[in-house]
């Protein structure tokens, strides 16, 4: 067996010593690099405005969230639903949900042929009623029919409202 030459080993020991170095030599090169420089100037903070205090004084005014002296609670006198008569089959229904297909009959006796959701078409007149919010049929042409509803007001009355179901096709 044949041994190295003696030069070798001291040869090439300095280059696997180099090699040796920290893990982080160039982390921490950089670390103190970036230390060392110095940061750029910061820009000043603007001016903020100054605002006037607003005093708000509720004395002598009316309460936003009271009713008014001059609205009466209750049913009142206006116009109000019969709340004891027989629902009728379109009753159930939204305005929204409900499509007029059609009329049938004459100048003097007219049908309007309302499709509800489902399918089912039902054929209605002047005086019968549809919709959620007690819709009284007052009138109607082959394009369309009129309702006068009866809405809530907000304070325990109600309040009168023109709606229209209009002709699709």
């Amino acid at each position: 067996m044949k041994s190295c030459p003696r030069w070798l080993l001291p040869s090439l020991l300095p280059l696997l010593l180099a090699g040796c170095s920290g893990p982080g030599a160039d982390l921490s090169g950089w670390v103190a690099e970036q230390k060392a420089r110095k940061p750029p100037p910061l820009q000043p903070l603007p001016v903020l405005k100054t605002f006037e205090m607003y005093d708000y004084t509720d004395q002598g005014m009316r309460d936003p969230f009271s009713a008014s002296a001059t609205e009466t609670p209750g049913a009142g006198t206006g116009p109000h639903p019969d709340l004891k008569r027989p629902k009728q089959p379109l009753e159930a229904f939204s305005l929204d949900s409900l499509k007029m297909v059609g009329t049938l009959g004459d100048v003097t006796r007219q049908e309007a042929l309302i499709q509800e959701p489902s399918g089912l078409i039902h054929r209605v007149r002047i005086g019968e009623f549809m919709g959620l919010n007690y819709g009284r049929i007052v009138s109607m042409t082959p394009t369309q029919v009129d309702l006068q509803e009866l809405v809530p007001d907000g304070s325990g009355g109600w309040t009168q409202r023109t709606a229209t179901v209009v002709l699709r096709h």
